[in-house]
């Protein structure tokens, strides 16, 4: 995989399909980034005589029917194992596009082009596809790199607060799985203005740290499961908000996790409350908080046990025990994650 931060979209586009060589091009969009984004690339659309396939937009469609719509257009298209899709769009269309390419006749190639702050630092890079299915998040998929992933942060333009703040927690991650230099960077990032030109190099040194521990281990054996910090609480989250027809964007959940993943690394493992005390003021001044009971405390549990990331019927967290050093495989107890979840309660306003 090669990740190309880019200025003209349409230059560097055109040369990566030249150095695929590929017999069709298709590209996968959703309605939204049909509208507001394929008309970036209008000249590469009209030169290659490029097949469009377009499905619903939303997470809620990240799903088998989705999959099969792009399957079956590829096939009735004379696509073949030298074809190559293209996937422009959020997290929902490079997961799912990643996905389709990768076991359309045993794996064609592809081409990501996140148009999301989410899906930037998220899912076009690192190699990870799927789908959501029986209600949990990617539960279905494989790990197969884009050939190339094009950024261009012009398309953030098109995003409002919430999704901007949504891709941002996980550049936050980013920073508390790395070290002290770049978490003092992101916390100095003005999140009331969100200015693209300044928000670049953070990004570049974002995905730095994401590319390094991905080249280390790639199928996730190991340090990879570093990427994983805030998500064993945050999946739990999203799942929920979606069962109770309050969907929240994934990089809110995740900055919820994160909170819940910082107390229990203060509680196991000393993580620095003022650190916690920083982060959980980042929560409340943009992020807020996703409402829960203590009759949601169960529900949440349940969710976690079917986290993908778990082994031997444990719940599995990363965990840290400061900035940057990471603890892997931990495990906490089912008393210990409802008293997480008491902190967060009482936290939230």
């Amino acid at each position: 995989m090669k990740t190309i931060f880019s200025k003209d979209i349409e230059f560097d586009l055109k040369s990566c399909i030249d150095k695929i060589a590929a017999d069709k091009v298709f590209i996968l969009t959703d309605n939204n980034t049909q509208q507001y984004c394929l008309p970036k690339i209008k000249i590469i659309v009209e030169s290659f005589c490029a097949d469009i396939i377009t499905i619903p937009s939303g997470d809620d469609n990240k799903n088998l029917s989705s999959l099969a719509h792009v399957w079956e257009y590829l096939s009735k298209n004379n696509a073949s194992r030298k074809s190559l899709l293209i996937n422009i769009g959020g997290g929902m269309i490079t997961d799912l596009g990643g996905f389709a390419a990768s076991t359309f006749k045993r794996g064609i190639r592809y081409i990501n082009i996140p148009t999301t702050l989410l899906s930037v630092v998220d899912a076009a890079t690192g190699g990870k596809t799927g789908i959501n299915f029986c209600g949990l998040k990617n539960e279905i998929g494989v790990i197969n790199p884009a050939e190339f992933v094009l950024i261009n942060v012009d398309f953030f333009k098109t995003l409002d607060e919430n999704n901007l703040l949504s891709g941002f927690s996980e550049m936050i991650k980013h920073a508390l799985i790395s070290n002290e230099e770049n978490w003092k960077n992101i916390i100095s990032f003005n999140l009331d203005s969100f200015n693209l030109v300044a928000l670049e190099p953070l990004l570049k040194d974002s995905l730095q740290v994401k590319e390094n521990i991905v080249a280390k281990d790639p199928k996730e054996e190991n340090l990879r499961k570093a990427l994983n910090f805030g998500h064993t609480f945050g999946h739990a989250f999203e799942s929920l908000s979606y069962e109770q027809g309050k969907p929240a964007l994934h990089g809110f959940a995740v900055a919820w996790g994160m909170l819940c993943e910082l107390y229990l690394s203060h509680t196991r493992l000393a993580f620095p409350k003022e650190i916690l005390l920083v982060y959980r003021q980042i929560l409340k001044d943009f992020y807020g908080f996703y409402t829960i009971n203590c009759k949601d405390y169960e529900r949440i549990f349940e969710l976690m046990t079917h986290d993908k990331k778990n082994e031997s019927s444990q719940i599995n967290f990363t965990l840290l025990s400061n900035i940057g050093e990471i603890k892997i495989n931990q495990t906490a107890t089912k008393d210990e994650i409802f008293e997480v979840l008491d902190f967060y309660r009482e936290v939230a306003p």
